[in-house]
């Protein structure tokens, strides 16, 4: 598991600008931050530190989600929120307050890509979606309401891929796929439908659309 945020970073957290995600604090604190994946530094001047989604999840007091560990592997626990990318041991939480949850996350990535995409844009993913691509993904397709797989069964599983920023979403419902491939093209992912040689079976790759 990891170390949750110290008492000085969480008092960071919770100080955050309830709209923007804004930080203040030290120049250790908000580098430690980034380090964990709970902040980014803007960009542009003034170099402002703003919260991830996953640190907007920590500000909430969301405590454990996923982080993949690899190619075609579910993801194990981490201490930091994240979108189900489908495959995970526990049973999907269907729950209103997961709902609820998952749609925060979105609206701060999205509040995140206008902040720092050029001309404020939120139609294309982000540099951070660029570098989390398998939860970036995943948290498109959880917050459109699209059903993650479980231990065994039907849903989505969003993967890793060697190819260099592209995920493999896997599907077994055919209209299922089409419907993920629909999300992901609106949330601004360029779409491609392909077969496994071995199987036969239909998977989508995706990746961040730049323009």
């Amino acid at each position: 598991m990891t170390r949750p945020p110290t008492a000085a970073q969480r008092r960071v957290i919770d100080a955050a600008d309830p709209v923007t995600g804004r930080l203040r604090g030290t120049e250790s604190q908000l580098t430690a931050l980034v380090k964990r994946g709970l902040a980014f530094r803007h960009p542009r001047p003034p170099h402002d530190h703003f919260l991830t989604p996953e640190g907007h999840r920590v500000r909430q007091g969301i405590t454990q989600v996923p982080e993949p560990d690899g190619p075609g592997e579910a993801p194990a626990p981490t201490g930091v929120f994240a979108a189900r990318v489908g495959g995970e041991e526990a049973a999907a939480d269907a729950s209103p307050a997961r709902r609820r949850e998952v749609h925060s996350a979105w609206q701060g990535l999205l509040e995140m890509r206008r902040m720092t995409n050029p001309g404020g844009a939120v139609d294309r993913p982000c540099g951070w979606e660029r570098t989390h691509l398998v939860r970036a993904a995943a948290l498109a397709l959880e917050a459109a309401g699209h059903a993650p797989a479980g231990p065994e069964g039907g849903g989505y599983r969003v993967r890793e891929t060697p190819q260099p920023e592209a995920v493999a979403v896997h599907e077994p419902d055919g209209a299922a796929l089409r419907a993920c491939a629909a999300t992901l093209e609106g949330a601004g992912w360029q779409v491609s439908e392909h077969r496994e040689p071995r199987t036969g079976n239909r998977y989508l790759l995706a990746s961040p659309r730049r323009a």
